[in-house]
């Protein structure tokens, strides 16, 4: 594109979407996003309800908050915990309406597919040359335009893993749609209607389920007859209820802390090493199966929450040339640092870039959506992330290269810290550990990756 400013198109305007685009401002280049729901941060609306596990200091951008300060921005306290929706009114909307992004967002503007100019997938000489293509729908039907350079952050909020252990939908799970919610409905005020005074099932063992199973309890509290059911596929409760008090982010210990005394006390039900195979109907009812044939066990309930993560659409990049790690789904590079296989707590290490790329020169995956299928998203590492891209799209390779955060150690394990959980096991738990041998075997290869395995430092 001659000696033009350099066009950078941006997919999604969420938190790490809206860095991408200060930052690529910032280097004297054309941010373009890309936003397929009518305001920008609208995958944060969904969840607004929910507070945040870090402060405020580690979910602002650095470049945001230089686009932000000649508005007379006020930042919030950095030590206070935001929930969705003070991101999105404190944060993110004076950020997309009050800035020079303004006029780079396009709403409503849902991307449909990615390809370079007369290229398809197949064809190699002088591809990098062209620039990308990118095809979008909005209220005035189809539209292309062109850039030189593609930053994927989508997210994954709209695309949740289904109910199934098998990670297809469970049998039944798209008739039984009417009685199925994902991810983190509010049940306690928008969706309180929907779960008062029933009895509901939440699947999962991460951070949603859990929060949504509090939030039940508390529903219960006000509401006779509401009963909460947790589904676990593991057998071991005592993991989700993570560092508690050795857990570096508070607000995220104090989370496993109250909900180990929840499923201590009974007032909420569990069942565990429940792989649901199939949802059916049962005297007006949700019936939740786990198991084939002989071994068929059953819940019966009246609303059931799938909250078992979410996975990235790749359907618009179909034309583009990824090399992604076939378990995760996240860049190759990446995934072996953030495979929770491997990783049951610790940081991972700041990445860019570099880790960041694909065969496909220009185009880049970052923010959530960058991790695949792995749950361990810090947005700071999102921030990160876009630094490093927007440097390495503008030729400044040294900034590219460099590494400009320093992450909190999380000193979160898979279990301990939790006196109601019962006895802590191995080395998690207690202060973060000096001597690599205190680590966690699972963690070792994190060790050797720079990053704090299970509670090192």
């Amino acid at each position: 594109m001659g000696g033009e400013k350099k066009v950078v198109a941006i997919v999604g305007a969420g938190p790490v979407g809206l860095a991408a685009a200060a930052h690529v401002l910032e280097r004297g280049m054309s941010p373009l996003v890309l936003e397929a729901g009518p305001e920008a941060g609208h995958a944060v609306r969904q969840w607004q309800h929910v507070q945040l596990f870090s402060p405020w200091e580690y979910n602002i951008d650095k470049a945001a908050a230089r686009l932000l300060a000649p508005t007379g921005w006020n930042s919030p306290d950095p030590q206070a915990y935001p929930t969705g929706g003070e991101l999105l009114d404190r944060y993110l909307t004076p950020l997309a309406t009050r800035t020079l992004l303004r006029d780079a967002i396009r709403t409503s503007s849902r991307v449909s597919a990615i390809s370079r100019v007369g290229f398809d997938k197949a064809k190699t000489k002088g591809r990098e040359q062209a620039p990308f293509e990118i095809r979008y729908q909005n209220g005035r039907g189809p539209e292309v335009l062109r850039a030189d350079a593609v930053i994927d952050t989508s997210g994954t909020w709209f695309s949740p893993n289904p109910a199934g252990s098998n990670g297809l939908p469970a049998i039944g799970e798209a008739e039984r749609a009417d009685r199925v919610a994902y991810g983190m409905p509010d049940v306690r005020r928008a969706d309180r209607f929907r779960y008062a005074g029933k009895t509901v099932a939440v699947l999962g063992a991460g951070h949603s389920a859990v929060g949504t199973l509090i939030d039940l309890a508390s529903l219960g509290d006000e509401v006779a007859g509401t009963q909460a059911v947790w589904l676990l596929r593991g057998a071991d409760p005592a993991k989700a209820f993570g560092g508690g008090r050795n857990d570096k982010l508070a607000a995220r210990g104090e989370l496993g802390s109250a909900f180990a005394a929840l499923v201590t006390s009974g007032r909420i039900r569990v069942e565990t090493e429940f792989g649901v195979t199939h949802l059916s109907e049962f005297e007006g009812r949700l019936k939740v199966s786990a198991g084939a044939c002989c071994g068929v066990r059953s819940v019966v309930v009246d609303e059931l929450i799938v909250s078992t993560g979410f996975r990235p659409d790749f359907s618009f990049l179909s034309e583009l040339r990824l090399r992604l790690d076939p378990a995760i789904e996240a860049p190759v590079v990446l995934a072996p640092l953030i495979d929770p296989n491997e990783h049951s707590c610790g940081t991972v290490r700041p990445h860019g870039a570099r880790e960041l790329s694909h065969d496909e020169p220009g185009f880049y995956l970052a923010g959530m959506k960058s991790y695949g299928r792995a749950p361990t998203f810090l947005m700071m590492t999102g921030y990160e992330q876009v630094r490093s891209i927007a440097a390495d799209i503008a030729g400044d390779k040294k900034a590219a290269a460099r590494v400009e955060l320093v992450l909190p150690e999380t000193g979160v394990c898979t279990r301990g810290g939790v006196e109601s959980a019962g006895p802590v096991s191995g080395c998690c738990g207690g202060p973060a550990k000096q001597e690599a041998s205190a680590c966690c075997a699972a963690d070792e290869p994190a060790k050797k990756a720079d990053a704090s395995g299970c509670g090192c430092s």
